[in-house]
Parts: C-alpha cells; sequence; structure tokens
C-alpha cells in the first residue's frame, strides 16, 4: 500500500461489483432451491460435474471447491446422497479412495440449473458498466 488516496469512483466501482455478486448469489440460491436443491447442494453437484477428472471428486476435492472444512463437506455429501443426488463409489485404482457421482437425476437438473446460469452470466456481463 502507497498510502495515496484512491479515486471515489475506485469505491464506487467495487461496491457496484460487490453488489452485483451478492444479487447474483442471492438469484442463484434462489434458482437452487425452485429446482428442489439447497444452494450447498447446488454447489455440491457442481463441484461433482465441474472436476476435472472423469472418476470424480474426492469429499477433500469437495471441501476445497466449497470452501469447508473436510467433516463439513462430508455432512453435505451425505445428506445429498441420502437424497438421491450423488453416490460413493470407490476408486478402481485405489480401493481406499472414495469418489463421488452424480446420480443421473442430479445431473439433469444440474444441467438445466447450468443452463439458466448461463443466460444469467451473459446478462450480467452485458449489463456491467464496469467493463468486467
Amino acid at each position: 500500500m502507497t498510502g495515496v488516496p484512491l479515486p471515489d469512483d475506485v469505491y464506487a466501482r467495487l461496491l457496484a461489483f460487490r453488489t452485483r455478486l451478492r444479487r447474483f448469489e442471492r438469484w442463484s440460491a434462489d434458482q437452487a432451491q425452485a429446482a428442489g436443491l439447497t444452494p450447498a447442494q447446488h454447489q455440491l453437484l457442481l463441484a461433482v460435474r465441474g472436476h476435472n477428472d472423469l472418476r470424480g471428486p474426492t469429499v477433500g476435492d469437495v471441501a476445497e471447491y466449497l470452501l469447508l472444512r473436510h467433516h463439513s463437506a462430508g455432512e453435505l455429501i451425505q445428506r445429498a446422497e441420502a437424497a438421491g443426488l450423488v453416490v460413493r463409489v470407490r476408486d478402481r485404482s485405489d480401493q481406499r479412495v472414495i469418489r463421488l457421482q452424480l446420480t443421473e437425476t442430479a445431473a439433469q437438473c444440474l444441467q438445466s440449473l447450468t443452463e439458466l446460469h448461463l443466460k444469467e452470466l451473459e446478462r450480467f456481463s452485458a449489463d456491467s458498466p464496469l467493463g468486467l
């Protein structure tokens, strides 16, 4: 930090950006709930589907993606498994490792939500006065 005062428009732009992010998060949560998911379940499904290893993520991977402690991710996964959204499978190359995969129902739900989110992100970007 240089200690040089920042211009007022820097604060206004940062406020506008953070407000837009919060509005997007609220919109996203509303969409998840309308689809019958909690916002955390939606994020979990996205973490499983978006993971770059086709075998699926581990609980540790999910915890890292969602910024959760390992045991909190495990509890979220347990509830999602009970709801029929994910299944746990043993890694074929290392039987000690448990990986997650989406159920067909969860995959379809996530695809619908993702399509909505892509449209909203396009609108979000097009409407941005910040050039973001």
